[in-house]
């Protein structure tokens, strides 16, 4: 298990100025990069060397419908793989590479984001998989990786989601995790065709964890029971149905 250090910042107690004291701070000592390993997937740091594979998957244009960023190409591929390592370097963000472990190759992305190690939290965002690997649990199983590592590892307290308010296919996908919904901020972002989003917010905090960990170690575990259902030509186990499983499509941008 790793071990990190916790952050502290001094506070002067005749200041306040509570919105310089909130806002997220570069901080590698608390959220440093790493590798998390499941079944179904394996998160990595994101690197250069991903976009070639991210390119062969990235551009059905329902990836990006509610994201500020729309890569339609190569080359806007790589301007937002450039501004998400740049947060890397700058200590905000932490992106990773989503890894098929069947077959090794990058099928999306996701990261840790809206890093404030003061109050020992984050945000969980820019997700997306590939369609060819939607429904299949792998974004469930990245989920859980990163909220096993956020709480179990590092000690977190919070851990926030947002959305467009419009996605209906993120939206249950969030509450059916656990994440409780917080609220919506109104006109929170201009999006290209300068389309005006509303934001719903979500959070897991440390007490829902062990509910939210049980609900998604049960619906990963029905993901592999599917996949060696289907690998030894067997009907999948009873309880373990491909409807009680179905994993959203969509995730949180």
């Amino acid at each position: 298990m790793l071990r990190q250090s916790r952050s502290r910042i001094a506070i002067d107690p005749g200041h306040d100025d509570l919105a310089a004291y909130d806002r997220p701070m570069p901080d590698n000592r608390w959220v440093i990069p790493v590798t998390l390993e499941g079944r179904i997937v394996r998160l990595e740091p994101l690197s250069v060397d991903h976009l070639d594979g991210l390119a062969k998957v990235a551009f059905d244009p329902s990836l990006w419908r509610w994201t500020a960023a729309q890569p339609t190409d190569r080359a806007a591929l790589r301007a937002w793989l450039d501004a998400a390592l740049a947060n890397a370097d700058a200590g905000t963000e932490l992106p990773f590479a989503t890894i098929d472990r069947a077959t090794g190759r990058p099928i999306g992305s996701t990261r840790f984001m809206s890093i404030v190690p003061e109050h020992r939290r984050l945000e969980i965002g820019w997700t997306w998989v590939a369609l060819d690997w939607q429904r299949r649990g792998a974004n469930q199983e990245a989920k859980l990786l990163q909220l096993a590592h956020v709480f179990e590892t590092l000690g977190a307290n919070r851990v926030e989601f947002k959305t467009d308010s419009n996605n209906l296919k993120a939206n249950p996908a969030l509450a059916s995790i656990g994440a409780t919904f917080e609220g919506t901020f109104r006109n929170h972002m201009i999006l290209p065709g300068d389309r005006i989003r509303h934001s719903n917010y979500y959070s897991v905090t440390v007490e829902d964890w062990p509910a939210a960990k049980a609900r998604l170690e049960e619906r990963v575990a029905g993901f592999t029971a599917r996949s060696r259902s289907a690998i030894i030509g067997a009907p999948s186990p009873a309880g373990h149905s491909g409807e009680r499983f179905r994993e959203p499509r969509g995730g949180d941008p």
